[in-house]
């Protein structure tokens, strides 16, 4: 989208990468950026949904799924933007033949050296694009040591604002702020990228899609490569006591 000449903040384009929590926070930053730039809420395409983030859902209550509240908000609101500031039709920006979706996927196709497998549409409703894990690790290597402006904002803009890219008390946002220039972007189904801006990348899918088993996998890799990291370690109790701790066989 930034390639397409997408002009936004780097908190707006912080949250347009992101699986947000829902806060109030995230949702008044996308509806701003969407008001600011006069674009009618009514235009959003994804899928409503309760907040994602544990303590967001608890404050959220009883009230009904909201498209702001939805993680990917941010990103369609990317979208509607980049579209608007290209003069291209706004009201079909999901279809996989719009020029915005063709712009996305050849983007994601030179990063990951990977032509797209398979293209589907996500839950929020954009198009899917499938790709290995392999391609996944090699995009993400890419992105953080490239120095193309549009892959340094992308980076600069993730790494500055955590808790837009995930939210308060994810481990996105934790292992963001605890280590100096890690980019970490976790994905529905247990997926999570985290890459040093060395190029060094851990690409992580859990297949069962649990996220219980990310932080010892992410946490012991770390140790290997000498990097320190917050205590993440996962506990398994036996009535109020700890009887075990869950530990990557790798």
């Amino acid at each position: 989208m930034l390639k397409a000449g997408l002009t936004v903040s780097d908190e707006e384009l912080a949250i347009i990468c992101a699986s947000h929590s829902g806060s109030a926070a995230h949702i008044e930053l996308v509806s701003n950026m969407l008001a600011k730039r006069d674009i009618s809420l009514d235009l959003l395409q994804n899928a409503p949904d309760k907040p994602l983030g544990e303590k967001e859902k608890i404050t959220w209550g009883d009230k009904g799924s909201s498209q702001l509240a939805q993680n990917c908000s941010g990103k369609h609101a990317g979208m509607l933007i980049t579209c608007k500031q290209n003069n291209w039709d706004i009201k079909s920006y999901l279809e996989q033949d719009h020029p915005l979706q063709i712009a996305i996927r050849a983007e994601i196709e030179l990063l990951s050296g990977e032509k797209m497998a398979k293209a589907t549409f996500d839950g929020c409703g954009a198009p899917l694009f499938a790709f290995s894990l392999l391609g996944l690790a090699r995009a993400t290597s890419k992105l953080v040591t490239s120095t193309e402006k549009e892959h340094q904002q992308v980076v600069k803009a993730c790494t500055t604002y955590p808790e837009l890219v995930a939210g308060e008390g994810r481990l996105t946002t934790r292992m963001m702020r605890a280590i100096s220039g890690l980019f970490m972007k976790e994905g529905a189904e247990g997926i999570e990228v985290c890459a040093l801006a060395d190029g060094r990348v851990i690409a992580i899918k859990i297949i069962d899609g649990s996220w219980r088993p990310v932080a010892p996998i992410i946490t012991e890799i770390f140790s290997r490569w000498g990097i320190s990291t917050p205590d993440e370690s996962v506990k398994i109790y036996g009535g109020a006591s700890v009887i075990g701790e869950v530990l990557p066989n790798i």
